[in-house]
């Protein structure tokens, strides 16, 4: 019987998995803060760039960060209280 600490290595990695599509769509958009993705997922800005690094080309990837480095709306603080929160359009309402 594994231990409740493999169980549960598991079940993030599993639920990481699931996620990785939804994380990095959300990094591409624009309005979505790296905060609004580490209060749903919990990963840092940083450990968004990794996971981007990883699961897209190379050169998607660098067309990514030189579009996303200094982004006023990819950070809640340098956006200021007008956008509090961004929806995608095909997601429900």
């Amino acid at each position: 019987m594994p231990s409740p600490s493999t169980r549960s290595a598991k079940a993030s990695e599993a639920f990481y998995e699931s996620s990785i599509s939804r994380i990095v769509e959300m990094a591409w958009e624009d309005r979505t803060t790296f905060e609004a993705i580490e209060a749903q997922f919990g990963l840092t800005e940083s450990a968004v760039i990794d996971l981007m690094r990883r699961h897209m080309k190379p050169s998607s990837f660098r067309m990514w960060r030189k579009r996303v480095a200094g982004r006023r709306t990819k950070h809640a603080v340098l956006r200021g209280a007008v956008f509090l929160r961004y929806r995608a359009k095909h997601t429900r309402q």
